[in-house]
This record gives C-alpha cells, structure tokens and sequence, in this order.
C-alpha cells in the first residue's frame, strides 16, 4: 500500500514539475512535428502545421494507414519526402519509445507535440521521461475535441511504463506481451 502511495505521488508531483516546466523554460525551436496516431484529426491537423513550417519534417507514430496518410499529405501539397510513418508503437508509452532514439539519430533536439486534448497531459508526461532522457524538448500542440480529459489513473499507469522503460529498456506493453506468448507456449507444449 505504501508503494502505491508513493508511486501516486511522484506522479502527481511529476506533473506539477511539468507544468512549471513548460510554464518556465525556455524552447528551441522545434526541428519536426512529431504526431501520436490514435484520431485522424491529429494528422489532418499535422497537415495545417507543416503547410505552415515548410522548413519542418512531419514523424508520425502508428497514425492511419499509410495509405490515407499519403493521400492526406499529398492533397495537402506537402512534399512526401517530409513525411515519415512508424507503426511500431502499440499504445502511448511506445509511442516514445520507438521513436526517440530514431529522433535522436536524426539530430532531432526539439519537436512540436501533436494530440488530442483530451490526450495531452498524459503525452507530456511521457515526453517530459522518454524525450527528456535523450535530450529532446517538445512543444504540446493540441487538438481540440469535445472529449473530457483522461483520468489520472492513465497517467499514473503510463508515467509509471515510461520510468520503467528507463530502468529497463522495456516497457509494460512488452512485459504484458512476453508473459502472454509464455503463456500461449505453455498451453501448448505440455503433453499429456
């Protein structure tokens, strides 16, 4: 009980030292606009953004279809060469984790955030841990829904993925996954 204690506070005291964060320090300038899959309004949105930053590389993380994406883009008249997908990412946390280092190696030191509303506050607390371990600020750009905000139990879940992530190299989902296949193994490999 005491741990659960303590893991609910250091969240909670993470994203009041988020808010400060991004209340008081100054940015670089954003180098890519960097877009959570999830809602297609995000990339329509990212589309409005890149027109308007032409200099800017647009990196979608498990976004639509790359279909759709090229023929958003593409409608959009911004340069295909600027768009980057990856569908590796299967929830939020991963969202980060698979794209930092490949940020990182771009030279990558600052990005426009770009979410749901609804979604932002957990998205910046998993930036603030998995892009501030490498370096990398973001800029939270949101999209305006009419969904009511995330309850703390997903920050907390997901705040708590993204520290284990930097202990571990893993994350929750892929712990979650392993266990699974483990299972699924054993289910099938005993003989009668």
């Amino acid at each position: 009980m005491g741990a659960v204690l303590l893991a609910i506070a250091g969240i909670w005291l993470s994203m009041r030292a988020i808010d400060w964060y991004m209340a008081n320090t100054p940015k670089t300038p954003p180098q890519a606009i960097f877009v959570l899959g999830g809602a297609l309004e995000r990339e329509a949105y990212a589309t409005e953004l890149a027109q308007q930053h032409p200099d800017l590389e647009v990196w979608i993380s498990s976004g639509s279809n790359e279909e759709y994406a090229l023929w958003l883009f593409e409608s959009a008249g911004i340069d295909l060469h600027r768009l980057h997908l990856d569908y590796r990412a299967r929830d939020t946390v991963t969202n980060f984790t698979s794209m930092v280092d490949v940020l990182k190696a771009q030279g990558i030191h600052s990005v426009y955030l770009v979410t749901s509303d609804y979604h932002m506050r957990r998205a910046c607390l998993i930036a603030w841990i998995v892009f501030g371990s490498r370096g990398i600020d973001f800029h939270p750009l949101a999209v305006e829904t009419t969904q009511p905000a995330e309850p703390w139990e997903k920050n907390l879940r997901d705040g708590t993925r993204a520290v284990l992530w930097l202990a571990t190299g893993r994350t929750g989902a892929s712990l979650a996954s392993s266990r699974h296949n483990l299972n699924f193994l054993d289910k099938y490999s005993k003989r009668p």
